[in-house]
């Protein structure tokens, strides 16, 4: 997937996982822009993920074997906290 193509990004991010989508959601849209080009990429490869393994990695019931993604589930996990609650 592009990393330029916001709206297929945003599509991806919709998991259809209420608590998936209380996690890449408001971090799609609050952080995504800020993010390097690698990072980006690396946003991305997470999203190609299957959604149990999302699911329990966001959830710390466990982590991605991949170095890359374990950063990516910390950074979306502190940001999310930085920012507060979502209003849903």
């Amino acid at each position: 997937m592009d990393i330029f193509n916001k709206a297929r990004i945003h599509w991806a991010c919709r998991r259809g996982m209420r608590e998936l989508d209380i996690s890449i959601m408001p971090f799609f849209e609050h952080e995504y822009d800020t993010l390097s080009d690698s990072d980006k990429q690396v946003f991305v490869r997470l999203l190609e993920c299957d959604d149990p393994d999302l699911f329990n990695w966001l959830m710390n019931h466990g982590s991605p074997d991949d170095t890359d993604l374990q950063r990516m589930v910390a950074l979306i996990q502190t940001r999310n906290k930085e920012r507060g609650p979502v209003a849903i």
